[in-house]
């Protein structure tokens, strides 16, 4: 038994990159064009560690391949070599046409920013984390200096 679980809480990240293009709809700078980033998303949970020690996960808040897994299918599958694009009724003609020409075309309800994405992503992921871990914070590298965060404190 770990003498110290009961009373650790412990933070877990683990960092995924995928590559994206998108464009914001309405903005008033050169971001309004089709662009892409390669993506860097931290990912941090917290939670004790098991102390049963007939679990094969004693002494882990969570399997870094379950995490991996949950971060890979619900965000990294869906949005890398994506194109993202905010659904308005103006660009529907727009996003039929490239979808003709291109299979990954990620429709989102809002305009797709860093910020705004790390919303999309927090609600993907918590929903899916095991019982007793719980989402802290996210981050989200759009290049090598600039990055947005979303923490769990912050949300609630």
């Amino acid at each position: 038994m770990n003498i110290f679980a009961d009373m650790a809480v412990i933070r877990l990240t683990k960092e995924f990159s995928f590559e994206a293009a998108h464009a914001l709809d309405g903005y008033d700078g050169p971001c309004r064009e089709i662009h892409g980033h390669s993506y860097r998303l931290f990912v941090t949970v917290k939670g004790c560690p098991a102390d049963d020690d007939t679990n094969p996960k004693c002494g882990m808040v969570m399997d870094f391949g379950v995490l991996k897994s949950i971060v890979n299918e619900e965000v990294v599958s869906r949005f890398d070599h994506a194109l993202v694009l905010r659904a308005t009724r103006r660009d529907a003609p727009l996003r039929a046409v490239l979808a003709e020409r291109f299979g990954n075309i990620v429709t989102v309800d809002y305009q797709p920013t860093c910020e705004n994405m790390l919303g999309d992503f927090a609600a993907r992921i918590a929903r899916r984390l095991p019982l007793g871990v719980e989402l802290h914070s996210l981050r989200l590298h759009e290049t090598a200096t600039s990055f947005a965060e979303w923490f769990a404190e912050d949300n609630r």
